[in-house]
């Protein structure tokens, strides 16, 4: 998915190491709770994203840095997703859906179907450009969109498409989808460039869950619906509950009446500064004005989507200012 606001904030990130090292023993969970703003997606009928990453309490997520939740849209009343033609670098997309259907085209040549269950993962490092549609079948779309920020050795990696879809874990009140790490006994085979996690779990009314975890990586749990408490912390649906490293299991309670869902995330605490601004990570402004130029000139690095009948997104302009260093919260 295209970040496409008009003038998006650019940021430099760090995520600063925060408990977990190696000896240190495990600690109960400690949960922050970050909650979203409404991010349109452009036109009078602008279908509207619930953004919780980056903010300003939290940029990173282990090398989770960008995450868009939206829906359940009517999409006879927003009309749904069309995301024409736009570029990333240094970056995963993970396309996540909970209904719906979209279809996605990259430079790479890939044209596949992003369906409920199953896993999309783009690898965009040097360039890649892609198109979003969902499809004429759609009548409700709901889901998430996930960026993961690749580390320095790899962001020129090359275009690379995943498509996966996980068997789903059977526990007692509770069904885990793991498409990236481990999870409840379940590994995904899926490639990524750092240790990461990313599970849906969906729990029937009143009942609770613990699963094990690395205490060595911080998680975020992203509520789509139900009350959920997370340790002794309650999370609302769109909220998104950051917990420290440290611990060793989640407590997952569904407070609710009703079915929840929550995804799962999680990944060892990214160390190095990235440059987010529109849909390109690196390392200094430069490289961030250098990835803008290049799309602007239709340069080879981002290839061409073919079979998506429209133009393709122009940049944003540029901010007239360097980037200000921003940083996760250190401590408790």
């Amino acid at each position: 998915m295209s970040n496409v606001e008009a003038a998006p904030v650019e940021t430099r990130c760090g995520s600063v190491v925060d408990g977990g090292e190696p000896g240190r023993p495990a600690r109960s969970a400690h949960v922050d709770v970050l909650t979203p703003r409404d991010v349109p997606l452009g036109g009078p009928r602008a279908m509207t994203v619930r953004r919780t990453l980056p903010q300003r309490a939290r940029t990173l997520i282990g090398a989770w840095c960008f995450a868009d939740h939206y829906g359940p849209d009517d999409v006879t009343r927003t009309g749904g997703m069309d995301v024409a033609p736009h570029p990333h670098t240094g970056l995963q997309t993970v396309s996540w859906l909970f209904s719906g259907e979209i279809e996605h085209r990259d430079s790479l040549g890939s044209h596949a179907y992003v369906r409920p269950g199953e896993l999309n993962l783009m690898t965009g490092g040097h360039g890649i450009s892609h198109t979003e549609v969902s499809t004429p079948r759609t009548t409700v779309l709901h889901g998430v969109q996930l960026w993961v920020a690749l580390p320095g050795e790899h962001r020129g990696a090359a275009r690379d498409f995943q498509h996966h879809v996980p068997t789903p874990v059977r526990l007692d009140g509770a069904e885990v989808r793991v498409f990236l790490g481990a999870l409840a006994g379940d590994t995904s085979p899926v490639r990524t460039f750092t240790p990461l996690l990313g599970a849906e779990i969906t729990m029937e009314p009143h009942t609770a869950l613990t699963l094990a975890v690395d205490p060595g990586f911080e998680h975020g749990v992203l509520v789509d619906h139900g009350d959920v408490r997370v340790a002794e912390t309650p999370l609302h649906p769109a909220e998104l509950g950051y917990v420290h490293p440290g611990t060793d299991s989640l407590t997952l309670v569904n407070e609710s009446d009703d079915a929840a869902r929550l995804v799962l995330l999680g990944g060892p605490c990214f160390e190095e500064e990235i440059v987010m601004w529109w849909n390109f990570i690196g390392r200094s402004h430069e490289d961030i004005v250098r990835a803008r130029a290049d799309w602007e000139n239709a340069s080879d690095r981002f290839g061409a989507v073919e079979g998506y009948p429209g133009d393709r997104l122009p940049a944003p302009a540029l901010p007239n200012a360097t980037i200000a260093p921003r940083k996760n919260p250190t401590g408790h």
